[in-house]
């Protein structure tokens, strides 16, 4: 061959003195291989001519009336044009992975064997019929969109690679990329999509295949049932992915201050949501137990406390003063109503404080006299009693005018005199303890202690005032 000969002379696998040269490359000889090709890269051998014929290559060759060397040998007599190289890697590529070479001239091989053996098998089967029967029929679905193409391929693999077609990590293909296809055979592939959610405020990621945006969050056993969800439920899922959003159905009871707890189905995911979504609004003093960023779940209970403060106006009656005066002809401790008078009225003002629609606090602010009172007026007696009936009386009031009397509480007698208030009137001179004195000792022993108290009943203070003495 000569220079101007290199990409359109014939070729023979089997000639040491052929070489190619690829596009934009350097000339490559086949007597002074490239180092990393393997020992009998370009030639042909029974193994290819099997592998291109697949597993109906018997059948083919038998058909053809041929064997596998006989058609070795009728490619190589034939004038056959070599397709060029297109695609050999650089010399950057090729010393990263030396490998990658290799495969580009055992792809490229592979396609030029397949054609040399259907230009022979052509010319010798009358009509073509064997070379025919190795164009296959293949339906590829991807994602439900079927089309059919036509391959002299053998596996899934080769045929998806003659089409361009790459299979994703997280695809899903059937059959497996090895498996042998036939004529009328069918392949599916099932795009894998990214779908990053966000269920109830929880992230999470996952591979779902070609479906909709409802069956993905079925597949991934997310509730959809009442959920609320940021794209439409029938909505395909896109190839390259989506984010989505989820508000899960939830069954909680709501407790509103006084009012009656009510049961809800929320999609909310906080409480601070809930009260938005029912347009409740809080006051001032109004409060959420454990706050409104509390995450929902189905059984919660909201419980919200509800303080208001009002300030209320109310009508009270203003009691009458009392006017009283003293008649030195009535006995002392003796009174007369002589005009009842007549209640007065004024306007109050309270702040009330009310939780839970019970009053808890109320405070007077304020008030103003609509109607002044009418005073009561008494009369109270001035007269001196004996000191006999005063005691008398004052024992009544004390024991129940029992001078006798020891009940164990630490008072004795008529006029319960303690033991040490007894003894320090001189009242032992008379008896060991007041009860068992007579009443007149008793009545000696307190007129001591009353003049000592400046002629005041002062040891005596609840009877005292009841009786109305000094």
């Amino acid at each position: 061959m000569t220079g101007s000969d290199r990409t359109a002379a014939p070729y023979d696998f089997n000639d040491d003195t052929d070489w190619f040269t690829p596009v934009g490359g350097t000339a490559v000889g086949v007597a002074d291989p490239h180092p990393s090709f393997p020992a009998g890269a370009l030639s042909i051998s029974p193994a290819d001519v099997l592998e291109v014929l697949g597993p109906d290559a018997d059948e083919l060759l038998a058909t053809a009336n041929v064997d596998v060397d006989e058609l070795i040998r009728l490619i190589n007599a034939e004038t056959t044009i070599m397709p060029l190289l297109l695609f050999l890697p650089s010399e950057e590529e090729e010393q990263r992975d030396p490998q990658v070479l290799v495969e580009a001239v055992s792809s490229w091989k592979r396609r030029f064997v397949k054609g040399a053996i259907a230009a022979v098998l052509v010319s010798i089967s009358g009509g073509g019929v064997t070379a025919m029967a190795m164009d296959k029929s293949v339906a590829v679905d991807i994602d439900g969109a079927t089309s059919t193409v036509h391959s002299y391929e053998g596996t899934v693999g080769e045929v998806l690679a003659e089409e361009g077609i790459v299979v994703g990590e997280h695809d899903a293909l059937s059959p497996s990329l090895n498996a042998p296809i036939s004529d009328g055979g069918k392949i599916t592939l099932d795009r894998g999509r990214l779908l990053k959610m966000s269920v109830d405020g929880q992230a999470r990621e996952d591979w779902v295949r070609s479906v909709t945006v409802d069956e993905a969050a079925k597949q991934l056993g997310v509730p959809t049932e009442g959920a609320w969800m940021s794209a439409p439920a029938g909505q395909d899922v896109p190839l390259k992915g989506m984010n989505l959003e989820v508000k899960t159905r939830k069954n909680i009871k709501l407790f509103d201050g006084a009012n009656a707890p009510r049961e809800l189905q929320t999609t909310a995911v906080t409480v601070d949501e809930l009260l938005k979504n029912e347009n409740i609004q809080l006051g001032a003093e109004d409060a959420v137990a454990n706050g409104t960023e509390v995450k929902l779940a189905t059984g919660a209970e909201v419980y919200i406390s509800r303080t208001g403060v009002t300030v209320i106006n109310v009508n009270e009656p203003v009691a009458p003063p009392v006017e009283k005066t003293n008649d030195p002809n009535m006995n002392a401790g003796q009174q007369t109503v002589t005009d009842p008078g007549v209640p007065g009225e004024q306007v109050s003002t309270y702040r009330v404080t009310v939780k839970n629609g019970k009053e808890i606090s109320r405070e007077k602010i304020g008030g103003k006299v609509t109607k002044e009172p009418k005073p009561k007026k008494i009369t109270v007696g001035t007269k001196p009693l004996p000191d006999g009936e005063v005691w008398d009386r004052l024992a009544k009031c004390e024991a129940g005018g029992n001078w006798a009397i020891n009940t164990g509480n630490g008072y004795y007698g008529g006029l319960q005199f303690s033991a040490s208030t007894w003894a320090s009137n001189g009242g032992t001179q008379y008896a060991a303890l007041p009860h068992q004195a007579t009443r007149e000792q008793q009545i000696a022993t307190a007129t001591r202690l009353r003049d000592r108290a400046g002629g005041t009943y002062a040891a005596w203070p609840g009877c005292r005032a009841k009786l109305g003495l000094p």
